[in-house]
């Protein structure tokens, strides 16, 4: 490490006095070295490095074995796919992205599961969790998510290492239940109103869109969408129990 180097020179030169100035610039210059190499990471990762084709293609790979869960090709869906990748990086972009998905990828076997070991490498947790909400967006293009599309993207929320409470708490943004509010702040019915609060404020701290500025302005936008239905679900209960 260039401090130690500058330590031993300053220490020659000027004793005691050069050591503790060697000491410091040598840090100085560790700093800046480790700024300009690898502490700056590209888009969608914090380990290493991923070209922004290879997540594209990845997750329209994805986007196909959703859209195909039911066992028929929706154009609600496609069209759905395809608006929500112009959206998010341009229309030369996303059609040079569905050329090769369409050239190389589409008579291919898909794997979910070695899909989702790499996006996991490149990918943090509320990533994560913004490509499941995009997943739940395009089974719900055509009005509803049917449930073998809901089991479908319960399998690739598995190979996502998302936890079961996370995927219920997004899934309940799609399917109106009874209890849907509860699943979205990932409590029971029977949770006190102090439980509710806590739960609140733990789930408008995860999906904040701050968690996601690193990514493209349309996964911003989703999030802020996810960020909207937990306070809904909030204001639901705060209603249904009188609580201020």
């Amino acid at each position: 490490m260039i401090k130690w180097f500058t330590t031993i020179l300053g220490y020659i030169f000027f004793r005691f006095p050069g050591a503790i100035l060697g000491f410091i610039l040598g840090s100085l210059l560790d700093a800046s070295r480790s700024k300009n190499g690898s502490g700056f990471k590209t888009v969608f990762s914090q380990e290493t490095k991923v070209t922004p084709a290879d997540f594209e293609l990845n997750l329209l790979s994805l986007s196909s074995i959703v859209i195909k869960a039911d066992g028929t090709v929706n154009q609600t869906e496609l069209d759905y796919v395809r608006q929500y990748f112009v959206s998010a990086y341009g229309k030369e972009r996303a059609n040079a992205t569905f050329r090769t998905f369409n050239d190389v990828i589409k008579n291919r076997h898909i794997s979910a599961p070695r899909i989702c070991a790499y996006i996991n490498q490149h990918t943090r947790y509320p990533s994560r969790l913004q490509i499941l909400h995009f997943l739940f967006g395009i089974a719900n293009a055509d009005g509803s998510v049917s449930s073998s599309e809901a089991n479908e993207i319960q399998k690739i929320a598995g190979f996502l290492r998302i936890n079961f409470k996370d995927f219920e708490s997004i899934k309940a943004m799609f399917f109106r239940t009874g209890d849907h509010a509860y699943k979205i702040l990932e409590i029971d019915k029977n949770a006190t109103d102090a439980e509710v609060k806590k739960a609140f404020r733990s789930m408008a701290k995860k999906y904040h869109p701050d968690k996601v500025q690193h990514m493209d302005e349309i996964h911003i936008k989703g999030a802020e969408e996810k960020f909207k239905e937990v306070q809904k679900a909030y204001d639901q209960i705060k209603k249904e129990r009188g609580i201020n």
